[in-house]
């Protein structure tokens, strides 16, 4: 029997709306999801809410089970967590993570879910696809031990790049933002904090995830000769101007792209995206990561969160989303 359910669609730029979707019956290989939480990933989601994907970029920027086409009408978001209704044995009653757009039920193939291992709370697992993107950026900047490393933007993605470089032997990790207010953040997670003005200089390795040109000037700047800076960011449609005079050649000094869906070259063949979603779910098991969720809201507010995201009056890390009754 069909099931009625509820998702957050992006109507128009600037504008979002809950609609009602009639989910199937799932097939044997696949489950039903009933969602608990789900995470809304400020940077990426707010450039899709006010329709800034570059139209070459389309493809690029497809979420799993994303229905509909950019700028709009499109059903976006990937980072849900919830229960297993229906399906195989073994995932029933489970508690999964899903690649999924905001939505209150879904079904999808079995493949598609990665169990939350029993000792991460449910809320902290949506964000499992940004210490998913950190873990392929550490595999890409692979940093050594006794490195200097300065991660540049105190974001979701940021600052899961720095919660997992604290855990490096020997590496000095430095988390550098504007916000002075991202200090207590960076505490949280062990590491240093300075606003870019006092950061350390004769780095070795710099993580920019700021999405600003002049964090990426920035980082280039604090690098020391053969330093490397790999770039996180996503711009969207904006223009980025950097300076390649000074010490960028005589320094040659290196910068990089981490690609967030393709794993990274160092692990391909031997690792896959499953792999790398379960290890980000293992790794999750840390209160640490609770300094990342700064605020939640329910899935009815869903619309006014991401007006409110995109216009810059809700700071926010990693926002979440609730679905349950009482939550």
């Amino acid at each position: 029997m069909d099931r009625e359910a509820y998702a957050c669609w992006v109507r128009e730029p600037g504008a979002a709306e809950i609609r009602p979707v009639t989910l199937p019956a799932p097939g044997p290989d696949e489950v039903l999801v009933r969602a608990r939480y789900s995470g809304v990933s400020r940077g990426t989601e707010t450039l899709v809410f006010a329709g800034r994907v570059p139209p070459d970029q389309y493809a690029a920027m497809r979420a799993p089970f994303q229905d509909g086409d950019f700028p709009g009408p499109v059903k976006y978001g990937y980072l849900s967590v919830g229960v297993v209704e229906q399906g195989p044995a073994d995932l029933l009653g489970r508690t999964v993570f899903c690649l999924h757009p905001h939505q209150s039920a879904y079904v999808v193939p079995a493949t598609a879910v990665v169990p939350v291992p029993d000792g991460v709370p449910p809320a902290r697992a949506v964000l499992a696809g940004a210490v998913e993107t950190a873990v392929n950026a550490l595999w890409d900047a692979a940093p050594l031990i006794g490195d200097r490393v300065t991660v540049i933007g105190a974001g979701m993605v940021g600052c899961c790049v720095a919660a997992l470089l604290a855990r490096f032997p020997g590496v000095d990790v430095e988390l550098v933002d504007t916000d002075v207010r991202k200090a207590g953040v960076a505490g949280a997670l062990g590491v240093r904090f300075a606003h870019p003005d006092d950061a350390s200089g004769d780095r070795d390795l710099v993580v920019h995830a700021s999405a600003t040109g002049a964090g990426l000037q920035r980082s280039l700047d604090l690098l020391a000769p053969e330093g490397t800076v790999v770039e996180l960011s996503w711009y969207g449609d904006r223009p980025v101007q950097v300076s390649l005079g000074g010490s960028f050649h005589s320094g040659r000094l290196t910068v990089r792209s981490s690609q967030v869906g393709m794993v990274a070259p160092a692990r391909r063949g031997r690792r896959s995206y499953a792999d790398r979603l379960a290890l980000a779910l293992d790794l999750l098991d840390d209160p640490a990561f609770d300094a990342l969720i700064t605020g939640a809201s329910r899935f009815t507010e869903l619309p006014d969160v991401l007006a409110r995201l995109s216009t810059g009056d809700l700071p926010a890390l990693c926002h979440l989303i609730t679905y349950d009754d009482g939550e």
